[in-house]
């Protein structure tokens, strides 16, 4: 962690020391001078609070409806559920399939690649944050391990730089990440909701008791699971011990949260 003297670094150092952090301060696509309105699909909990957080122009989809002609040019933020991923996709012009933005947990990657090529620059933000009800403004999750926040997206989807801007403005937290960095930290993600949820499933309680009375079952569970991402996945390594303390501590900051195993073919289904 950079230390809270971190501000007052000169700029082209503070840079630097990002860039080594796996930020990344210059490598996405540039936006341009203004930010055009986004075409936000899904008006539910998130959908809204990605809305508020824009500027006032930008156009909500909701379910059932047909991607507008007149759409924006800016980016368009997926707010579904993991199951509906492919009918967005589907309905998306062809020529704004690269402007799509996923909010989405679970292992989204190959899903992505199978329908769109490894060449469109999507952006893919890990979403850190909770709206407990629809319209009230979002919890960040920044934890005592992580203080300046978790939520992060990857430096090089197209709208990187306008999802910054947009957490940001709006009190968030949001880090864009280069490669090996992203991936890291997208499977770190995974592990958390895939292994918390798990233990809590099997126990019957909530995420702070699986951290507060399970804490030994649930870190065995991740440090296996992270062997098997790092031997598929040779650029991610983690510190094991670090990355479980990391993990709870994320937990104990969302501790009331239920457990369930939702979405298995996204979540844990990844490592089946």
């Amino acid at each position: 962690q950079i230390s809270g003297a971190f501000a007052a670094v000169p700029g082209a150092v503070r840079e630097a020391l990002v860039s080594m952090a796996g930020e990344d301060p210059s490598e996405s696509p540039p936006l341009p001078e203004e930010y055009p309105p986004a075409v936000i699909v899904g008006g539910g909990r998130l959908g809204e609070a990605f809305c508020k957080m824009g500027l006032g122009a930008d156009v909500i989809v909701r379910r059932g409806e047909p991607f507008p002609t007149d759409a924006p040019k800016g980016p368009i933020y997926v707010c579904t559920r993991n199951d509906d991923l492919k009918a967005v996709i589907d309905m998306t012009p062809q020529d704004r399939k690269e402007d799509l933005v996923f909010v989405q947990n679970g292992a989204l990657m190959p899903f992505l690649e199978g329908e769109l090529g490894s060449e469109v620059p999507v952006t893919i933000l890990l979403v850190y944050f909770a709206v407990a009800k629809k319209g009230e403004p979002p919890l960040d999750g920044k934890t005592d391990t992580d203080p300046r926040g978790l939520t992060a997206v990857n430096a090089n989807g197209k709208w990187s730089r306008e999802v910054e801007w947009r957490l940001r403005t709006s009190g968030l937290a949001c880090h864009l990440l280069r490669e090996p960095h992203f991936t890291q930290a997208y499977w770190e993600k995974i592990l958390w909701i895939s292994a918390y949820m798990m233990v809590g499933a099997l126990h019957e309680c909530k995420v702070g008791e699986v951290e507060a009375a399970h804490r030994k079952e649930v870190d065995a569970l991740i440090q296996q699971l992270a062997t098997a991402v790092g031997a598929t996945n040779p650029d991610v390594r983690w510190e094991q011990m670090q990355l479980c303390e990391r993990l709870a501590a994320y937990a104990r900051s969302v501790a009331h949260f239920p457990t369930a195993l939702k979405e298995f073919q996204w979540r844990n289904g990844a490592f089946y």
